[in-house]
């Protein structure tokens, strides 16, 4: 199977569509970069390219790659940005995100850390970035990823992959840098959700709604309830 050329015909799709996803050059490098055939079960490789969402078990997806490719270009990701990504899954997401801040070569490379709070997923997740390159780009940490991670905090970028409650998690505001962007769905457990980004000035936060959006929530302390 030519995953190649599969990557290569979604990626023009994701361009080409009558409305573009998918437009900033580095994002493009990016997604043709990834194998994302390689960030799901065997059992669906064939289904790498389509572009919908995939099970990849303990009850969690990995995004359609529309949806990859809106955030990467919503959060404006640049060489030498610090991101911190809630909600790993399969590491593919966080292994865009090191394309684009921590490209191969860089002077002044960024990196990525991922939270996750399902033990299989971030076993699963630190074999794929290893096996595909980024395992010295992306930290890969298990627990609520409600609470951020304060060990590395300020981050240039927050990217939350679940669905939060309204207010959004503290603990990920007070870990975004002055200047810093943040994209999450936030809404109800199931239904009703929306794609937002927040951008943090001084005490302020400029929060704009991009789209509707369907994700899994976002559980812990300040998440939904298991």
């Amino acid at each position: 199977m030519n995953f190649e050329e599969k990557r290569k015909k979604l990626v023009n799709n994701l361009k080409n569509r009558d409305y573009p996803v998918l437009t900033k050059q580095e994002v493009i490098n990016a997604m043709l970069t990834v194998p994302r055939h390689l960030f799901v079960p065997k059992d669906a490789e064939s289904s790498a390219y389509i572009d919908s969402p995939l099970c990849i078990g303990s009850g969690q997806t990995i995004s359609a790659p529309h949806m990859n490719a809106m955030m990467c270009e919503y959060l404006e990701l640049k060489e030498g940005d610090k991101v911190l990504e809630v909600g790993t899954g399969s590491g593919y997401h966080a292994a865009l995100c090191a394309e684009l801040v921590a490209p191969k070569g860089s002077t002044n490379p960024g990196h990525v850390y991922t939270i996750e709070r399902h033990k299989d997923l971030v076993k699963k997740a630190k074999i794929n970035l290893k096996e595909t390159g980024y395992g010295n780009r992306v930290t890969v940490i298990l627990g609520d990823g409600t609470l951020g991670y304060p060990e590395e905090a300020p981050y240039d970028k927050i990217l939350v992959t679940a669905a939060s409650p309204k207010k959004i998690p503290p603990p990920l505001r007070e870990q975004l840098k002055d200047g810093g962007i943040l994209c999450i769905p936030a809404g109800s457990k199931s239904f009703s959700q929306d794609l937002y980004i927040v951008k943090k000035r001084g005490e302020d936060f400029d929060s704009k709604r991009i789209t509707g959006v369907r994700f899994v929530p976002l559980i812990g302390k300040y998440g939904f309830e298991s």
